[in-house]
């Protein structure tokens, strides 16, 4: 745990250990956005190689100590932005606020540019390259109006205006609610509800492909019946044959397999499946079956009505999904899986405030690996990766989706257990090193050295009332650990006035 002198941190201004920095490092370099550290005087102090490829910038365009009213202005010359917003960017600057706008780039792409607000002063900015996104956005307006001019046509023709205008209004508020997910579980919540009043006389289910790809997960489902847990590629004729399948019983056509287990299924008279494809990759299936006792011209026309939905629902889930990795990729450890220690403390300001203005509690465990070094030095570092790994295996095996793992940096981790006591945070700290203790990690032909941890347990409000006093208390209790002979938990000193 010893610091060396090497980079400068970014934040705090304090010599950053070489192995930390390297890390830092590492990681910045890893990360799909580019990123640049403007210091409290407008001077560069850090960016990452991706920054290079996402502006489309050559090497002397940004530099450590560069100015940033020269890098605005370098932007304007080659028409990314324009001097008015030159001069509105310089403003934002100056409030101390964080902001985002969009770039223009010469190949056309476009990239969104977040600034934010360090504490100490300065701003870390990222830019992420979203010409997808904004086409795929465009992409779902097109679609929406289509769908809508395609809805009046049918209004007229079938003298449901009335009906139709509000079915028309409710794939707007489903385009609205779609595009307000912040996640897959809010995304199918929505199709559910929805389609049960866009389609109605219909019963259905949606399913997604699994990130094995083997399966499709049953998601959500309306009317009737409910998907199944999982179903085969195969076992779909739309899948199998690459685009939507429509069975009509009074016509040549054959029941899909997935279908046939189904309550009821003898009665099928009429059905769909649609393929949700998006950005040209197939992610997911829809099926619609359609009461019999539908007339022929309203099945036709829900039908129609019907691949209108898949296609917003399509899109909106291929949005969702990129959404989501680009959030893993700022907020998780590549290595472990765990999130990174931004997120970490982003969440323990936020319990924090939370704790205070309800009075409850919470608890923080710091650990490291035991002798890491001698890993690394006696059996390479990629046995030292494998330590690292399965010790954030272990750390989600032992807690739940409401604490939050984190890999602080090196062989460091941190675990934020929110409403835990003092007396709770430290059961759990034993719990998670008997479990590392028992670890067993194969590596060639043999076995390495039995992993243990060292365990520091703080808690809120106990040993203090700000992040950092309560980080301090669990690696002063961490050392304790460590001197105790590792392998061991150990309490923060309550200070007392």
């Amino acid at each position: 745990m010893t610091k060396h002198a090497g980079t400068l941190g970014p934040k705090t201004g304090e010599p950053i250990g070489i192995d930390e920095a390297e890390i830092l490092r590492s990681v910045v370099d890893a990360m799909e956005q580019g990123i640049l550290v403007w210091s409290r005087d407008a001077k560069c102090m850090l960016h990452n190689e991706r920054i290079f490829e996402v502006l489309e910038l050559s090497r002397g365009h940004i530099f450590i100590g560069c100015e940033r009213g020269e890098f605005l202005r370098a932007a304007s010359e080659r028409g990314e932005v324009s001097s008015e917003m030159v001069r509105d960017v310089q403003k934002r600057f100056d409030s101390g606020l964080p902001f985002a706008f969009d770039r223009q780039m010469p190949s056309g792409r476009v990239v969104a540019t977040n600034a934010r607000p360090l504490i100490e002063g300065g701003y870390v900015v990222t830019f992420t390259d979203v010409s997808m996104a904004r086409k795929a956005a465009k992409e779902l307006e097109a679609a929406r109006k289509q769908a809508e001019a395609a809805e009046l046509k049918a209004l007229k023709t079938l003298g449901k205006e009335q009906i139709w205008r509000n079915e028309a209004k409710q794939l707007s508020q489903l385009d609205e609610w779609l595009q307000s997910c912040k996640s897959l579980v809010e995304l199918y919540e929505i199709v559910s509800e929805f389609m049960e009043k866009l389609l109605p006389g219909t019963s259905g289910e949606l399913y997604v492909y699994s990130n094995s790809r083997d399966v499709l997960d049953g998601s959500c489902g309306w009317g009737a019946f409910a998907p199944h847990d999982h179903i085969a590629p195969d076992s779909c004729w739309a899948l199998r044959r690459g685009r939507r399948y429509r069975y009509d019983a009074s016509k040549i056509a054959f029941t899909c397999s997935h279908v046939k287990d189904q309550p009821d299924q003898d009665n099928l008279t009429d059905a769909l499946c649609v393929p949700i494809v998006a950005h040209g990759d197939t992610v997911g299936l829809l099926h619609i079956k359609f009461d019999p006792d539908l007339p022929t011209p309203v099945i036709d026309s829900t039908y129609k009505f019907a691949l209108q939905c898949a296609e917003h629902i399509s899109l909106a889930i291929a949005n969702v999904k990129l959404r989501d990795e680009l959030q893993d990729q700022s907020t998780r450890d590549p290595l472990t899986g765990l999130y990174n220690r931004r997120y970490f403390l982003e969440s323990l300001r936020s319990e924090l405030a939370m704790a205070a203005r309800k009075e409850t509690t919470f608890g923080i465990l710091s650990l490291d690996a035991d002798k890491f070094k001698s890993f690394n030095d006696n059996h390479g570092h990629d046995a030292g990766d494998m330590v690292l790994r399965a010790v954030g295996e272990k750390l989600y095996e032992t807690f739940s989706a409401d604490e939050v793992c984190c890999r602080f940096g090196g062989e460091e981790f941190t675990v934020l257990l929110p409403g835990a006591d003092l007396e709770t945070t430290l059961r759990a700290g034993e719990m998670l090193r008997t479990a590392v203790e028992e670890v067993k990690i194969r590596y060639g032909s043999g076995l390495l050295p039995r992993v243990t941890i060292s365990v520091g347990v703080s808690a809120y409000p106990d040993h203090g009332a700000m992040p950092q006093d309560l980080l301090n208390a669990a690696d002063e209790a961490l050392y304790e650990a460590k001197d105790a002979g590792r392998n061991c938990v150990r309490v923060a000193r309550v200070e007392h006035d």
